[in-house]
């Protein structure tokens, strides 16, 4: 298939550049405020050989205290000192905990513990700092500024990136502008130095004031670093929340190749590819999750949806009504399930069983209005035409309708009118259709089209016979058509419709003159006619 083909296309260099991240990824998803998803590639990743174990281990005790998990928290940090006993950081998240638990004391002495390694560690220094900040930033405000002023200090030859993030987050709820400022120092330095945080920290800090601006910085970021999963998901997830959905799914793309990728990514890959028109790729998406995950109500709904648009009717009518019955998505059906189930079932020639999709449809959201004029088309469709004009007269009545939707329900009432067997009911939508037509005649008075239908639902009140009434609004369409000499081939039909009903009612009055003159007409627009002609030679000479 064409997305599995070009997957493996690409997928050796992209395993190669992605390992080399390996879990790197996760601690960049942690310090960009997203522990969830480095919780899941931590985890993932932590028994693999090039993974420092040390690290990985702090920081998933890092997302344990941000979860409340105390203990867990513990046996994380004690595992990362087992890993590298010369590691600062764990010993650092011990004295996290102590802090946690009120004992000052005890955290001192492990943070002491972190900075013997190396005095002059500013990146240890910092870390101290942010573990005060996220412990009480009112209540340690001072230690905080002492070892920030430290780290400053010992960092003046070779300053340290992680101080001026850490001065952005104490900003960034109250000095959106300054939190800026200090997220692009930090975006400064060498791109091996610098942390990719700082660049999203600064993209989503002006994404809502210049989403342009945003994407850049984070384009300029993954042009660093290209093996940076998070990297590749803030730009995709900008270009997503931007509106640019042609963008994103490139890039989600291109992001989704990376191994340290989550599913739920694919996930909206999947919809993207839909909406881009990419119906083959986004179902054999769809159905690469469900491999995985078969009870997944959403990629089950995106298969069918991409089987109607592939024009796939009996096959997507099998995995609609697969996914309809499924009981873990009732009460979760969306208006657009019932809408394109109704759909396949119009094109395989079920326009009865299609109308009740849409009525369901019009049940679960009665506040979408535009529903009734789809559920107005759907009873059109199935030959129910009181049903139809009764659903379009709802969307009138709801006061949302355009002159168009106006003249639409002349055209239903037109329809009841014409099928009608009861007089009386004939009558009544014959009314309402004049009412209607003469309504939307009164906004366009020059538009053909409706002077047309105006005859047209005349003709059906006159039990399909041509009266002067009939004569006299044909005539007015003609005079339309007419201002324009191009409608002669343009709207030729119309031009021989309105010519043939008014020579046969002249023809029916006996008067032969003015018959002949409008068969004539319509000979001139209709010259290959050789049946009209004949007549016009042999009767009406």
């Amino acid at each position: 298939m064409k997305l599995k083909v070009f997957f493996s296309f690409l997928l050796g260099s992209a395993l190669t550049l992605s390992a080399q991240q390996g879990f790197k990824d996760g601690i960049e998803y942690f310090k960009a405020d997203q522990p969830e998803e480095a919780a899941i590639i931590l985890e993932k990743t932590l028994n693999e050989a090039s993974t420092d174990k040390a690290l990985a281990n702090y920081y998933l005790g890092l997302i344990d205290m941000h979860n409340g998990n105390l203990n867990a928290a513990k046996g994380h940090f004690d595992q990362g000192i087992a890993a590298n006993a010369n590691c600062p950081l764990n010993y650092i998240g011990l004295g996290y905990i102590d802090l946690k638990q009120g004992n000052t004391e005890a955290a001192e002495k492990n943070f002491k513990v972190a900075r013997e390694f190396d005095k002059k560690d500013a990146a240890v220094l910092t870390e101290i700092a942010r573990t005060y900040y996220s412990v009480d930033p009112v209540l340690y405000a001072k230690t905080i500024e002492k070892n920030l002023a430290e780290a400053k200090k010992v960092s003046k030859k070779n300053p340290e990136p992680a101080i001026y993030i850490l001065e952005g987050d104490m900003l960034a709820k109250t000095n959106v502008g300054d939190a800026a400022s200090f997220y692009q120092m930090a975006n400064e330095f060498d791109v091996n130095t610098a942390y990719p945080e700082a660049y999203v920290k600064y993209a989503r800090v002006y994404f809502h004031v210049n989403p342009q601006y945003s994407i850049d910085k984070l384009k300029e970021l993954l042009a660093k670093r290209p093996d940076s999963a998070l990297a590749q998901r803030e730009l995709a997830e900008e270009y997503y929340e931007s509106d640019r959905l042609t963008l994103a799914a490139e890039q989600y793309g291109e992001y989704i190749k990376n191994p340290n990728h989550f599913q739920k990514d694919e996930i909206r890959y999947v919809a993207l590819l839909y909406f881009g028109k990419k119906y083959q790729e986004s179902f054999d998406l769809a159905g690469k999750i469900l491999d995985e995950e078969p009870d997944n109500i959403y990629m089950q709904r995106m298969q069918f949806l991409n089987l109607e648009k592939l024009g796939q009717y009996e096959k997507a009518r099998e995995f609609a009504e697969k996914f309809l019955n499924n009981t873990k998505v009732q009460g979760n059906l969306a208006a657009n399930d019932y809408t394109t189930y109704g759909d396949i079932l119009q094109n395989l020639g079920q326009d009865t069983l299609a109308a009740l999709q849409y009525e369901e449809a019009v049940k679960i959201a009665p506040e979408k209005k535009d529903l009734l004029k789809d559920l107005s088309g759907a009873y059109t469709k199935a030959k129910m035409y009181t049903e139809a004009a009764d659903a379009q007269q709802r969307f009138v009545d709801a006061g949302e309708a355009t002159t168009n939707d106006i003249f639409m329900l002349a055209r239903r009432y037109q329809n009841v009118a014409a099928t009608a067997t009861d007089p009386a009911k004939k009558q009544e939508a014959v009314e309402k259709a004049l009412n209607c037509i003469n309504t939307v005649l009164e906004r366009v008075p020059d538009n053909a089209t409706i002077v047309l239908t105006k005859a047209r639902i005349q003709f059906v009140q006159n039990d399909n016979k041509v009266n002067e009434d009939v004569v006299k609004t044909y005539l007015s369409a003609l005079e339309i058509l007419d201002k324009d000499p191009a409608n002669k081939t343009a709207k030729k039909n119309d031009y021989i419709n309105a010519y043939n009903q008014i020579a046969n009612y002249y023809l029916g009055l006996g008067d032969n003159e003015n018959a002949r003159l409008y068969f004539t007409k319509f000979l001139e627009i209709d010259p290959e006619n050789e049946a009209l002609r004949n007549y016009l030679e042999n009767n009406l000479k």
